[in-house]
């Protein structure tokens, strides 16, 4: 079998093989996985896949995997599954997953699940905030100061410390002076917001007022700051003309299960400011502001369409 699928696929098939396999899997829900299965190859090689890696578990002598497997429902237990079959596919898949090992996510200093943001104080008196589905590890060790962004999202205030400040992403080591700053990690680089302060990596500089990716060569495309970017320190999603597709690809970072559009509305243009706490209240907005329809196969699948 072909296994070589997207991180997003995997986790879309283990979200229905979790969601199959409750009490309350009704009609609709058994509709919205069809419909899921029949949209991609891609889906169905991974539904095939992780009902393989399903079994496997089951005949696996561990009194964790048992436990988990055999506990009575509840929001720990959904937890703990899907780190279990998302922990068997990336052990089965190989490359096909390498870039979405769960374990660091788990085994972080700090995380906030989906939906959710987290505020901290750190020791040396900075502000760490983590994002929707982020993690880090927090290191203050003798002369320097450590954080390492393992996945998601932080904002960083850094406090005036004798200690340098090394922030870690994916791709490099960042030096930060006392200042404001945004990390995103995304899959080959992360995108840096320097508020005030500055970042440097390799002796080059990111001054206050701008943002730029960087991967494992340094800057790339250094441009002017958008001042929306840590908007979600404040609970807000803001869009300015954004595409309706990148709208909602935003929005669905803070909700469960699978929420995009059709091709027929995914250029038209949003703007405004939204709450991130009522992402259904947004949803019922946009069919206030565009000509499109939400469509809710369940409450796991949701889909903006046009109108006719």
């Amino acid at each position: 079998m072909n296994t070589q699928f997207s991180p997003q696929v995997a986790e879309q098939a283990v979200h229905w093989l979790i969601e199959s396999q409750g009490d309350d899997f009704d009609r609709a829900q058994q509709l919205a996985l069809e419909h899921w299965l029949q949209a991609d190859h891609e889906h169905q090689r991974a539904w095939a896949h992780i009902q393989q890696v399903n079994q496997r578990l089951r005949g696996v002598a561990s009194p964790v995997v048992h436990a988990t497997l055999q506990a009575p429902p509840s929001a720990a237990r959904r937890r703990a599954l899907k780190a279990l079959l998302l922990l068997g596919v990336a052990s089965a898949t190989g490359v096909g997953l390498q870039q979405h090992n769960p374990l660091p996510g788990l085994m972080a200093d700090y995380r906030s699940p989906v939906g959710q943001r987290r505020r901290l104080n750190l020791e040396d008196g900075s502000l760490l905030q983590l994002n929707t589905r982020s993690a880090a590890d927090v290191r203050f060790d003798g002369p320097q100061r450590v954080v390492r962004l393992l996945e998601g999202e932080l904002a960083l205030e850094v406090a005036k410390d004798a200690r340098p400040l090394l922030l870690r992403t994916g791709e490099a080591a960042l030096q930060l002076d006392s200042g404001r700053f945004n990390v995103r990690q995304y899959d080959g680089f992360s995108l840096v917001s320097v508020f005030s302060g500055v970042a440097s990596v390799s002796g080059e500089a990111l001054l206050a007022g701008q943002q730029a990716r960087l991967g494992g060569n340094g800057w790339r495309a250094v441009t002017a700051l958008d001042r929306n970017a840590g908007a979600w320190v404040d609970g807000m999603l803001v869009a300015s003309q954004m595409r309706l597709g990148d709208f909602l690809a935003e929005l669905g970072r803070y909700r469960q299960g699978q929420l995009g559009c059709s091709e027929r509305v995914a250029d038209l243009r949003i703007s405004g400011s939204y709450p991130l706490d009522d992402s259904e209240r947004i949803l019922q907005m946009l069919e206030v502001a565009l000509p499109v329809r939400v469509r809710r196969f369940t409450r796991y699948w949701v889909t903006v369409d046009s109108l006719t």
